[in-house]
């Protein structure tokens, strides 16, 4: 967590504490559009087409009720390698109308867009898929999954949640149509600070069905009739924002800005080699590319017990995570310093010649 996030959210609970109802016209009002546009220039996007969302599920909504699923064009097409809460969201919303084809990718670390591509057609409305893999920290061609879409007629919605802020990000380049994200991980903002983008030539396009009154060209008239829809960004808000949220993620967003994402990339390139070079030595099994062009910024450790081993390393306070299917996860930032790296996997070292620690690992195991 940056320093000022301390301060950012005093003056959150200052503004509330003296200014009361009067802070949504003088800050909070704008803040999504604000702190919009401060993710917008992490990704070179125009400004006004950015809206803070409070997780990347209700963003993707919010584009799902976009579209009329009734229609002869309305498959939309998936890899089963998303993040869960995605692929929940697509069943349920397109088991009564629509048609969901989910590809299966074997070799997540290999991973071939050539079914992908094959089940891009016609028929296909929308494409959703992740910029970098959250297991494997795999990094997709986009470029030629939505050059396919586009071909076809079809929509791409990109999540650049496992890349934005460790990898280098360009809407304009990539004339993508949508994209989700969020402030957790590589922007350094926590949780609830979410965004949407929407390409500037879609926006007055589309009329989302998930909506609510700040989307609305009037909302303090507070009308009770059929909404009137505003125009840029905020066509695509609905509900009261998550004001606190949109407070805590901005230091963040402003120390990515300052450092530069392609300097973060070269540093993050060299960080995990080192990682994966460590484990090579060692004989430890990784599931994470070698080829640096196609790796993000984590690596994987796919060891027996993962889950106790990263659990343990937790306890020590050397911060990991565990994904089953993948392992323990490391993911070093900029911030990450060459001797916590040596020390991290020392500490695994040490875990894993315990001989009683793995015997007891062994009997106690729960979780593969």
């Amino acid at each position: 967590m940056p320093d000022a996030v301390h301060n950012f959210a005093q003056q959150y609970t200052s503004i509330w504490a003296e200014r009361g109802v009067r802070a949504w016209e003088e800050v909070w009002w704008e803040l999504s559009r604000k702190v919009g546009d401060k993710v917008a220039l992490l990704m070179n996007a125009p400004v006004d087409t950015v809206t803070m969302q409070a997780n990347v599920t209700s963003a993707e909504a919010i584009l799902l009720s976009c579209f009329d699923f009734t229609q002869s064009r309305n498959k939309v097409v998936m890899i089963d390698r998303e993040f869960p809460s995605l692929l929940y969201l697509y069943r349920e919303w397109l088991s009564r109308e629509g048609r969901l084809e989910i590809i299966s990718c074997p070799d997540e670390t290999n991973l071939s867009t050539e079914g992908l591509l094959q089940a891009i057609d016609k028929d296909t409305l929308l494409v959703s898929i992740s910029h970098v893999l959250f297991r494997s920290s795999s990094i997709v061609d986009v470029e030629q999954i939505i050059a396919k879409a586009h071909s076809v007629g079809a929509k791409v919605i990109l999540d650049v949640f496992q890349s934005l802020g460790t990898v280098p990000v360009d809407m304009q380049k990539l004339q993508v149509d949508f994209a989700v994200g969020g402030c957790l991980k590589w922007l350094c903002g926590g949780p609830g600070a979410c965004f949407l983008y929407v390409r500037n030539d879609l926006q007055t396009m589309l009329t989302p069905r998930f909506t609510g009154w700040l989307a609305h060209e009037n909302p303090f008239a507070f009308d009770n009739g059929t909404i009137r829809r505003t125009s840029g960004s905020y066509r695509f808000l609905n509900g009261t924002p998550v004001i606190p949220a949109l407070y805590t993620c901005q230091p963040g967003l402003d120390i990515i800005a300052e450092v530069g994402i392609e300097r973060i990339r070269d540093r993050s390139i060299e960080m995990t080699t080192y990682l994966l070079n460590a484990a090579i030595q060692r004989g430890w099994p990784a599931y994470t590319p070698i080829d640096s062009s196609r790796r993000g910024g984590t690596v994987a450790y796919s060891f027996p017990h993962a889950w106790a081993i990263a659990t343990e390393l937790n306890r020590r306070n050397f911060l990991v995570d565990y994904r089953p299917q993948a392992g323990i996860r490391l993911s070093p930032h900029f911030y990450t310093t060459n001797a916590e790296l040596e020390e991290t996997v020392m500490e695994i070292e040490t875990i894993l010649s315990d001989e009683s620690y793995l015997k007891h690992v062994d009997s106690h195991a729960t979780v593969t």
